[in-house]
């Protein structure tokens, strides 16, 4: 064999090997790719764990603008205090309110339960007055707001069955039908994930029609000790386009909060060295 022909099957050798290494190269991207590949479940974990469960515990400041299909505007401030049994677990709940002087004092309890339905309370200081708020009424109007009870504390999404739409560099898209479509006022609602830090950023509600009901959209977002935090967000009732923006301020993580503060007595004596 002349050196032309050692040098030309040396080529051809070294040249099929690196094309071997090229391919295995492919499939291991490939194999790995899908292993980190989600499921609507996982994502929707993910989402639930960022949106309701940063830190053990944490409170904050929060005001809603309510405004009215013709302008009219009014206002709710509060404080939130919330503590985790443990991720994705079950949660105790208080919103205290401070302004305006016609809801001053009034207090919203929740024991948000993962295998059964939540225990909500509203306390009335005129009357002095614990309301036991039925499971039935989750889904109305919190305090004249567009928010609903359910979305101050956080959808159950075991009362939901949920496929992955489609994904892009940036989110999630995945649709959820409820799995008792008698309980909800909606059909099935879309809702969109940052991949970045798993938020919820917007949500849209649809009827049997396909026709959109109301939407949820997050505007700001803002890091605090670690965690993502949604800073503004705003519900909208599509049939009159009127709406009600979600401010927080304030917010804190990890504060400590002891597991007797959640109980009637708070609610009828509110703690105020956890309400500053």
């Amino acid at each position: 064999m002349n050196i032309m022909t050692q040098n030309t099957a040396s080529y051809i050798s070294n040249l099929k090997y690196q094309l071997l290494l090229a391919f295995l190269v492919i499939i291991t991207f490939a194999s790995s790719s899908q292993a980190q590949q989600l499921s609507a479940n996982q994502i929707i974990d993910k989402a639930n764990l960022a949106a309701y469960y940063a830190g053990d515990d944490g409170s904050a400041q929060a005001r809603m603008i309510i405004v009215d299909e013709n302008g009219n505007k009014q206002m709710r401030q509060f404080t939130i205090l919330r503590q985790d049994e443990k991720d994705l677990g079950n949660q105790n709940i208080l919103v205290f309110f401070s302004r305006p002087s016609n809801v001053k004092n009034t207090v919203f309890r929740v024991e948000k339960h993962i295998e059964q339905d939540d225990n909500r309370w509203l306390y009335l200081p005129a009357l002095d007055l614990v309301k036991r708020i039925s499971a039935g009424d989750k889904r109305t109007s919190f305090v004249g707001s567009h928010f609903f009870y359910e979305d101050v504390s956080g959808r159950n999404p075991n009362e939901d069955t949920f496929t992955l739409l489609a994904e892009d560099e940036t989110s999630y898209t995945l649709k959820a039908v409820p799995k008792q479509p008698k309980s909800v006022e909606f059909s099935y609602y879309v809702i969109n994930i940052s991949k970045s830090n798993f938020l919820p950023i917007k949500s849209t509600y649809f009827d049997s029609k396909n026709q959109a009901l109301r939407t949820m959209t997050v505007s700001k977002v803002k890091e605090i000790a670690g965690n993502a935090t949604v800073m503004k967000s705003r519900i909208t009732d599509l049939s009159n386009n009127s709406y009600t923006d979600m401010q927080f301020r304030n917010v804190k993580y990890n504060v400590g909060l002891p597991n007797n503060l959640f109980s009637e007595r708070s609610m009828r004596t509110p703690p105020r060295a956890w309400l500053k």
